[in-house]
């Protein structure tokens, strides 16, 4: 069976993307050979990986230092030993962002419940539109109560977005977590951000098939 290959993208800092793309490689790689392609210039991705690979105990998580314009060559020998890559887009639209959504099976674009984390995101929708790339939103960093949650689902809705059922908190768990080299599913199994962050990776399985 063929990796599947998810890229996660939002131009709008602070939307927690970099933190979901660790938390979701820890949570697989419990199962999975998962790789990670870190091609935002912030290159927070490889310093949290780095912080892992000196954790012996973690399951080992592959990283691919590759430039985003040399993304479609390197994919071929990635995916000879690989079930999950997850790419770290970068917040601009440019030229490695465009090959980053290109090479995507999904685009899984993270927004905060409020209207200009989905006004950011609008250059994303469009890019995964012109690849003719399935993409999925989740909504993260969501405050455990208020009207703009439900404010931003009916926009979602109107826009004819698929909106992944799963809502990640905003959890003090994912942010504790990826500060250690880990992911929530490993530093707090049972709590509910881990059960949130499992119950993400059923909706995106779901949404690859």
């Amino acid at each position: 069976m063929p990796p599947s290959i998810i890229t996660i993208a939002q131009q709008k800092g602070g939307a927690g993307k970099t933190t979901l793309v660790a938390s979701l490689a820890a949570a697989w790689a419990a199962t999975r050979r998962v790789t990670i392609i870190d091609i935002d210039p912030q290159h927070s991705l490889t310093r949290w990986h780095g912080l892992r690979a000196a954790r012996k105990s973690a399951p080992a998580i592959t990283l691919a230092e590759i430039a985003g314009w040399r993304l479609a060559g390197e994919l071929d020998k990635l995916r000879r030993n690989s079930d999950i890559i997850l790419i770290d887009s970068p917040p601009q639209i440019d030229t490695d962002a465009r090959q980053a959504v290109r090479a995507a099976d999904l685009v899984l674009v993270p927004i905060q419940p409020s209207p200009p984390d989905l006004w950011a995101a609008e250059g994303t929708f469009g890019l995964a539109q012109a690849e003719k790339r399935r993409l999925a939103i989740v909504l993260n960093r969501a405050p455990a109560t208020g009207k703009l949650r439900g404010m931003v689902e009916a926009d979602i809705a109107r826009l004819g977005h698929r909106l992944l059922p799963t809502v990640l908190g905003n959890r003090t768990g994912f942010a504790t977590a990826f500060a250690l080299g880990l992911g929530v599913t490993e530093t707090a199994p049972r709590s509910r951000a881990a059960e949130e962050l499992r119950s993400l990776l059923a909706d995106i399985e779901g949404a690859l098939e």
